[in-house]
């Protein structure tokens, strides 16, 4: 009942909607970058999703396995999808704020662009590139990221991991990140061949930014896509990495995820 109650206040209450960008109006593939549990940035995606009315949408939370399950029938249903698709499971924030983004383009198909757990377990393991495929290369995933990203990426995932997690630790997360990465881009080039429509992209904004996460994996896969990216903060606060537009929304009320290891 939380959840629907919840949808019904998102939709009770929208953001009002402005018209896009003509670059992202135009573009063959829009990437809404988020916190994800901020529900204005949800809306702000599912205005842009109904304005963009997309041929494909391509979501970071879910695995390819869970977009499959996906039906017109079960996607007129919120409480149906949620439970089809497990999502409470997967530890992502409330399902309704993210629900609103599938209604507001109904006939768009979906594509999961998340790693599966077993496959993130052997990247750790092993060389991502063999947990990828044969396509790594074409992707980004073989060979050292250059040396100043690569320091600046340990640093930043010692940053959001509390500065907890052992140093020897590091670059491998650094490498699920890549990993992550790459398998959105190559969602996105499935569905672009099989709509010839235009995408959307629903991501984190650290997957979102342009001089390092995906699109940037994207461009050079496909270097003729027209490619747009919206970064969204909180507050007006600053953003790390490059991004088209970014646009603030309030901040939401939530403990330092940091507290429980202090």
């Amino acid at each position: 009942m939380r959840t629907l109650a919840l949808i019904s206040a998102i939709w009770a209450y929208p953001i009002v909607a402005q018209p896009l960008p003509e670059a992202a109006a135009t573009a063959d593939v829009v990437v809404l970058g988020e916190v994800h549990d901020n529900p204005a940035h949800h809306e702000r995606q599912t205005d842009w999703v109904a304005q963009i009315a997309p041929a494909a949408i391509v979501m970071e939370m879910l695995t390819p396995d869970q977009a499959a399950l996906i039906t017109p029938q079960t996607r007129q249903d919120p409480k149906a999808l949620g439970d089809l698709l497990a999502w409470d499971a997967a530890g992502w924030p409330d399902f309704a704020m993210y629900y609103p983004i599938f209604a507001a383009a109904p006939d768009a198909l979906i594509y999961g662009a998340a790693v599966p757990r077993d496959d993130a377990r052997a990247a750790m393991e092993d060389e991502i590139a063999a947990t990828f495929g044969p396509d790594a290369g074409a992707y980004g995933l073989l060979g050292p990221l250059p040396t100043d990203q690569l320091a600046a990426r340990i640093a930043l995932q010692d940053e959001v991991h509390c500065n907890a997690m052992p140093a020897e630790m590091l670059p491998t997360m650094v490498d699920i990140q890549r990993l992550r990465d790459a398998t959105l881009a190559r969602a996105v080039v499935r569905a672009m061949r099989d709509t010839r429509g235009a995408v959307v992209v629903i991501t984190g904004n650290g997957h979102a930014r342009k001089d390092w996460g995906m699109p940037s994996i994207l461009a050079e896969v496909m270097p003729n896509a027209r490619i747009f990216v919206l970064g969204q903060t909180e507050d007006d606060a600053a953003m790390d990495g490059v991004f088209d537009l970014i646009l603030s929304a309030a901040p939401v009320a939530r403990p330092d995820p940091c507290d429980a290891l202090r």
